[in-house]
């Protein structure tokens, strides 16, 4: 016949092993949920296996300078996912401990397109139609997205007679921003003009086939960064190397 002390001894192993059988389901979870963060924020093109010098535009709050700096870095060879990672090694700089321009971490953008100058209207992406956009210059830009009102994106011209791009083979680059970095974006109108900056002389930089810049946040224009720095105009593509104060990226 157990004893009343035997009889505690066992329920306390139960409760032991309920109580590690819930922390070993907690882990398992915390586990999953980590990796999974990670492949979301991971790109999705592997780089070359060797590096190459790159040019990174990097902001500095206390100065209100943006400043080039030279980094080695190994790159995909495809043009669109050779901006995306740029854009990617360049807010990775901002989340560093002790950054001069600290940003929140994770990824910036999901996606970049590069259409041919010039560019006229809108057209609805839509992932069942034809990758070959049609002119909708009168389609609404500030559109909500739905099922039956996909977001819209600039398409090129077939006016012969639209403005043309400095030089031949000049391009549009449309940087779709995530909703997430923009939330945790710090407002202010110098903080976000440099944000801009940096990102515009980034890609003047590298990619010099690059001559406007527009941005879009998860596919949809957006009047503002966080609340100063407009996102609804055209950006010209230059060096931004210069005391921030000397541009106007600022909301008219």
């Amino acid at each position: 016949m157990n004893t009343r002390a035997q009889r505690i001894i066992f329920w306390c192993l139960i409760a032991g092993i309920v109580a590690m059988g819930s922390l070993l389901a907690f882990h398992r979870q915390h586990f999953r949920n980590s990796v999974a963060a990670m492949a979301e924020d991971a790109p999705l093109d592997a780089p070359t296996a060797s590096t190459e010098p790159i040019t990174l535009l990097l902001a500095n709050d206390a100065e209100g300078t943006v400043t080039a700096t030279n980094r080695q870095i190994a790159l995909p060879q495809e043009v669109t996912a050779r901006v995306r990672s740029l854009l990617d090694h360049l807010n990775a700089e901002y989340a560093l401990p002790g950054s001069a321009h600290p940003l929140p971490p994770g990824t910036m953008v999901d996606d970049v397109f590069l259409l041919p100058l010039p560019i006229v209207g809108h057209a609805q992406n839509n992932s069942a139609s034809s990758s070959s956009p049609t002119d909708t210059s009168s389609a609404n830009p500030t559109a909500t997205a739905s099922a039956d009102n996909p977001p819209s994106s600039p398409v090129a011209s077939t006016d012969p007679t639209a403005l043309q791009p400095q030089s031949p083979g000049g391009e549009l680059a449309v940087v779709n921003l995530r909703s997430s970095f923009v939330s945790q974006h710090p407002s202010g109108v110098e903080v976000e003009s440099l944000t801009l900056f940096s990102i515009i002389g980034t890609l003047h930089a590298n990619v010099p086939q690059i001559e406007q810049v527009r941005f879009l946040v998860d596919g949809q224009p957006r009047e503002t960064l966080a609340g100063h720095a407009d996102l609804l105009r055209t950006y010209p593509s230059r060096d931004t190397s210069i005391a921030a104060s000397s541009l106007s990226l600022k909301k008219k």
